[in-house]
């Protein structure tokens, strides 16, 4: 069925360029010069998309993209802004808006506009809308209500183009959030790419997010695609972009803002087009407090927020979660008897305060399952403290005293056959071991324990053979 599209805007030469553009890709349309003819557009017949202006003579665009998200929640609406007004656009965006485009209209980024809310996946029989079959999901395992509630939020923000930040602890599920706004999208069929920001050393960083051409530096002996045109079309998630260093933040806040790349060494701008996730275990408020991240960057990235609960905050999923985390690591392990958790061990796991959150329960399993007897899993294979408290332990917890005391292995005696250097890698290497084991293995606590940054202690880790 052929798609129509009504476009709402006061001027006749934007309305004409619009119809004529969407007419040649072969899209019914109709207009209205007013809100009020809007709304009666609106009560006769089903569209599949709405563009409009934002500053109407009877009224405001906004008013008209919440009056859609309230009635037709299921039809995309895309705003026509003044260029350079951001704050209208970001207005538009949180009230509902899929996306926007500025005036003097770019064509092309209109058609590309228009062919990714069309994209969109509904209801049959939803104004109109067919289901699109290729789109997958990505299951968020739990039924509490905590997960309820982000299961409807991920749903209505796949539905929009606007900039995503999802904050949570580490290990609690973002990248999986992510990954699931991008595959109940119309990005779907494109790349999803992800990258850890804080595990990229501050002078590769641009090169890695941008690219480069060949010359542009030594070593830089062919072009690389950065990873924003690697996720051309798609979903680009930046992970712990709190890490950012403060220059690659005023280069991210301008490759936004103009949609457009320029790799190291390029003299013009590549035309981007990818829809922007973040996110970061750490307060990015705080942060900009601190001055740490930048207050203008803040607003771009977090149009709207998505907050992933703790471990803690949903109990009532743990074994569930348990159970899906087993079958997986079994399948993984090739066993060929089903692994098994008894009802003591999974109330022991209840108890537990998790710190490291499903990241950590999965370690506990691949552990308990390793220690276990024909993959029967009890609450001595399970190796946590049963009597923890049932709150998170601070950020500024110190190691215990076994990680904070040198082992006997350390001692040394001088004399023919000692290398200070090998003795000192000895000592790094067990600390780094112990912060590891109080963390379960939460690389992110793990440096904060030790005093040092994440990509240090990244680098050491690998330096040390610990990876």
């Amino acid at each position: 069925m052929t798609a129509r599209v009504l476009i709402v805007d006061d001027e006749p030469d934007i309305r004409e360029l619009l119809e004529i553009t969407l007419g040649r890709m072969s899209l019914i349309t109709e207009s209205a010069g007013t809100l009020g003819t809007a709304f009666e557009r609106l009560r006769s017949q089903n569209y599949n998309l709405c563009l409009t202006d934002m500053r109407l003579p009877d009224g405001d665009g906004l008013k008209l993209v919440e009056h859609i998200q309230r009635q037709y929640p299921h039809m995309p609406v895309a705003v026509i802004t003044a260029h350079g007004n951001t704050e209208t656009a970001i207005k538009a965006l949180k009230a509902g808006a899929f996306d926007f485009v500025s005036k003097p209209v770019d064509l092309q980024k209109l058609r590309d506009l228009v062919n990714a809310a069309l994209r969109l996946p509904a209801p049959v029989g939803a104004g109109g809308y067919t289901r699109n079959t290729n789109t997958r999901s990505i299951s968020i395992s739990g039924s509490s209500a905590a997960i309820q509630e982000l299961r409807q939020q991920i749903s209505r923000l796949a539905r929009s183009q606007a900039p995503v930040f999802i904050s949570g602890e580490s290990g609690s599920g973002k990248e999986l959030a992510a990954r699931s706004i991008h595959q109940q999208s119309a990005r779907a069929d494109a790349p999803f790419v992800a990258v850890n920001c804080g595990a990229i050393p501050a002078e590769l960083m641009e090169s890695e997010l941008f690219g480069h051409i060949k010359g542009s530096f030594t070593g830089a002996d062919k072009d690389k695609i950065g990873l924003f045109q690697s996720a051309a079309g798609g979903t680009l998630f930046l992970d712990e972009v709190a890490d950012l260093p403060l220059h690659m933040q005023v280069k991210l806040l301008r490759v936004i803002q103009e949609k457009s790349v320029r790799p190291v060494g390029a003299q013009e701008e590549i035309p981007t087009d990818v829809r922007l996730l973040s996110a970061s275990h750490k307060n990015l408020v705080e942060e900009v407090k601190q001055s740490r991240f930048r207050q203008d960057l803040y607003y771009r990235i977090n149009v709207i927020e998505l907050s992933v609960p703790s471990l803690r905050e949903r109990r009532e999923d743990i074994a569930e979660i348990a159970t899906q985390l087993l079958a997986r690591i079994a399948q993984d392990n090739g066993l060929t008897s089903p692994a098994h958790i008894n009802a003591e061990a999974l109330a022991a796991l209840g108890r537990y305060h998790f710190p490291g959150n499903v990241r950590e329960l999965e370690n506990i399993l691949q552990r308990a399952l390793t220690l276990s007897e024909n993959h029967q899993i009890q609450t001595q294979h399970l190796d946590i403290n049963q009597h923890s408290q049932l709150t998170a332990p601070s950020p500024a917890t110190s190691l215990p005293p076994a990680a904070s005391e040198p082992r006997q292995t350390t001692a040394f005696a001088l004399g023919q056959g000692f290398s200070l250097e090998t003795h000192l890698e000895t000592i790094e290497k067990q600390a780094i071991e112990q912060a590891l084991q109080a963390t379960r293995w939460n690389k992110t606590a793990a440096a904060q324990l030790l005093g040092m940054s994440f990509r240090s202690l990244r680098y050491r880790m690998k330096k040390l053979g610990l990876e």
